[in-house]
This record gives structure tokens, C-alpha cells and sequence, in this order.
């Protein structure tokens, strides 16, 4: 299935593609930025899964950024959609079939973080798979990576230099710390938030972490963003919405898509 998605896509592009994006919630605005822009919607390539969260438009957007040739996601797949692990990875490993060799993954998350303001930008330096399952189970693709991939450096020391360097340009005041992952949809508890800061976590979100243990088993080098669009569940006494992850995107999308175009330019 992913080679009849990759074969389809290459029909339509031209030449393998070295940089990946994938833009979170309220974050695709960054794909408008792509100069000469090639639109596939996920809908219409063979066996690709489809999108069906809100702000996920839901297609790729081939292009020119910062110089650099990108393939975009606008919009991801996420396991509480009810698609299985190897389902929601299924892009990475296309976009691996089709030359990208760097990706950079962003997401909204909440702010574990006692310390972190809603609308600051987080370098992801770790994750936690707190998920309950790994798209690498089963049988193992060779063509793609190991049996046995090692996580031990899954978001690229090189990368994240880069991005502080980035950064600075901008004078922008960027975080850095531990994302972890959970299934969703419902909101984590006030209690499982408690329990996520004593692991070490310091933003929590529904997507990401399959990605990247799929990238990495691709042998991909991975950058990663969290944008902390709310405080974590029982930090702020207000209730979740995902219409405040939505707006807050929108509001630091501007930032979020100078800091992504700064390390495009630069990788």
C-alpha cells in the first residue's frame, strides 16, 4: 500500500523531495508559505488515510521553501481517529519512498510545564510513548529499517542546534523539553497531568510520538515543535476545547511558520 501511495504521488511531482513537514493543528497556514505549490489531497491517493480532525485540511503540499524543495502535510492522521499505528505512520514512510531524508513535525499540545506560557514554542528534545501500542508491532518492513530501532537519539542533536540558532535570529524565547503522547480524544485528568510532570514531561498531545518512532526506524533525521496552546487539564481551572488549540495555533502561526521557514533554510 505505501508503494502504490508513493508510486501515484511521483506521477504528479517532479523529482524526490529532502524535507518533510508536518503541520499540527491550526499550524497548515505554514503550507501557503511553499512557493509553486503542487496540491495532492489525501482522498484521492491509493490506500492513504484520510484526515478527519478539525484544522486538518488533509493533503500534501509539494513546493519550493526557504530555497529548499519540501513536501508539506497539511494536516495529519491520528490513532484516535480509529486508524490502526501502521495506518497513522503510513505518510512518514511514503514521504520516505519519495526522498525525504529530515523531517520536522509540529503539533498543539498542552503545557505540563509550570513554568511554560500558553503560546510558547517548545523544542522537542524526548518523547514519552504513552499511547499503549507502537506502530512497529508486527511483522518487521526491512525496506524501511531494523527490527529493533534505537531511540536513543530520536530527535537530532544537529537539528535542534540549528533550530536554537534559528531562534536567536528571531529573538524568540524558545523552550525546550519532554513531549509526551496519549492516545486521546477525551483531555488527559488533572491526576494523569500531575503524573505526566513527575515523569518528566513538559507538554502532552494526541499525535506525534508514532511518527517519530516511525521516522526513526526509517532512519530519518527528526525535528520536532510543540506549540503549548492551552495549560495542561486542571492547571488553569477552565475547561478544554479544541476549539482554543485551533485558535491559539492561529494566533502564534506567524511565528511558528518564520521559525520552521528560518531551519528550512538552514538545513
Amino acid at each position: 500500500m505505501v508503494e502504490k501511495a508513493a508510486e501515484f504521488i511521483k506521477s504528479k511531482i517532479d523529482g524526490d523531495y529532502e524535507i518533510g513537514i508536518i503541520c499540527g493543528s491550526g499550524l497548515g497556514g505554514l503550507c501557503d508559505k511553499v512557493e509553486n505549490p503542487v496540491y495532492i489531497n489525501y482522498a484521492d491517493i491509493p490506500w492513504f488515510p484520510v484526515s478527519t480532525a478539525p484544522g486538518h485540511i488533509g493533503r500534501f503540499v509539494f513546493g519550493v521553501l526557504s530555497g529548499k524543495k519540501v513536501v508539506c502535510m497539511q494536516g495529519r492522521v491520528h490513532y484516535y481517529e480509529g486508524y490502526s499505528p501502521e495506518s497513522v505512520v503510513m505518510p512518514v514512510r511514503v514521504m520516505k519512498l519519495l526522498g525525504v531524508k529530515k523531517l520536522i513535525v509540529t503539533n498543539a499540545a498542552g503545557g505540563i510545564n509550570e513554568s511554560f506560557n500558553v503560546g510558547d514554542i517548545m523544542l522537542i528534545s524526548d518523547h514519552i510513548n504513552f499511547t499503549g501500542t507502537n506502530p512497529l508491532i508486527g511483522k518487521n518492513d526491512d525496506r524501511f529499517g531494523v527490527r529493533f530501532p534505537d531511540m536513543s537519539f530520536a530527535y537530532s542533536s544537529i537539528l535542534r542546534e540549528t533550530a536554537i540558532k534559528c531562534a536567536e535570529k528571531m529573538e524568540l524565547s524558545l523552550r525546550e523539553g519532554v513531549y509526551i503522547g496519549c492516545s486521546g480524544p477525551s483531555y488527559e485528568t488533572p491526576a494523569e497531568i500531575r503524573a505526566f510532570r513527575t515523569l518528566g514531561a513538559d507538554t502532552v498531545g494526541m499525535s506525534t510520538v508514532m511518527e517519530v518512532i516511525a521516522a526513526n526506524h526509517c532512519k530519518m533525521e527528526v525535528l520536532g515543535f510543540s506549540l503549548v496552546a492551552n495549560k495542561a487539564a486542571g492547571m488553569s481551572g477552565n475547561r478544554l476545547t479544541e476549539q482554543e488549540v485551533i485558535d491559539i495555533g492561529k494566533q502564534k502561526a506567524t511565528v511558528m511558520q518564520k521559525l520552521v521557514s528560518l531551519v528550512v533554510g538552514e538545513i
